[in-house]
């Protein structure tokens, strides 16, 4: 016994101390030299402070519309709904967050609506939505704002942010900048 206890107990206290204290210290000092100094990125404009890391609604008709939130883009309480997709009510939750987006964007077929619209992320703040995401609500968005769907298109197109390294990821566009961005049009 005493040949596995020890070690065990040594092993314990080692990775006590390396995960808590010099792991944590190494990457906080990473994070130093980081834009920003590891706050994320912040979007000054009107007067208004963003952080684009953070997913946050956007419900008016005039903009691009957000990732559903599983905390109510509560930053403080990131989280899934971790409930499965045969539960009944996260089925219902998907098929009401499908019949408004179909109120609010009239002719459009239930069958090509992105996932992305419909479902939370795991972490509930998903700041990103794909780029089928943001070409469906382009005929809403450019009636509303009287706005050619090719301008909308070529905003889309400038926004999109590319797979890490031309690899690793999918394309994708930041929510907030998007809106930001047509506010500026």
């Amino acid at each position: 016994m005493k040949t596995n206890l020890f070690p065990a107990i040594r092993l314990t206290l080692f990775c006590a101390l390396f995960f808590s204290g010099i792991y944590t210290a190494t990457i906080l000092g990473i994070a130093k030299f980081s834009p920003n100094a590891g706050k994320g990125e912040i979007i000054t404009q009107n007067g208004k402070t963003y952080f684009s890391n953070i997913g946050q609604t956007f419900t008016q008709d005039k903009y691009f519309n957000s990732r559903p939130s599983a905390v109510n883009y509560n930053a403080a309480s990131s989280a899934g709904s971790n409930k499965g997709p045969s539960n009944p009510t996260y089925l219902g939750e998907v098929q009401a967050r499908i019949d408004t987006f179909m109120v609010h964007n009239p002719g459009i077929a239930k069958a090509d609506i992105p996932s992305d619209l419909v479902t939370a992320s795991g972490s509930g703040l998903d700041p990103n939505i794909s780029i089928e995401g943001a070409k469906i609500q382009v005929k809403r968005i450019a009636k509303i704002r009287n706005i050619s769907e090719e301008k909308l298109l070529q905003l889309i197109e400038n926004q999109t942010e590319k797979p890490l390294f031309g690899l690793l990821g999918t394309s994708k566009i930041n929510v907030l900048k998007l809106n930001l961005a047509l506010e500026k049009m």
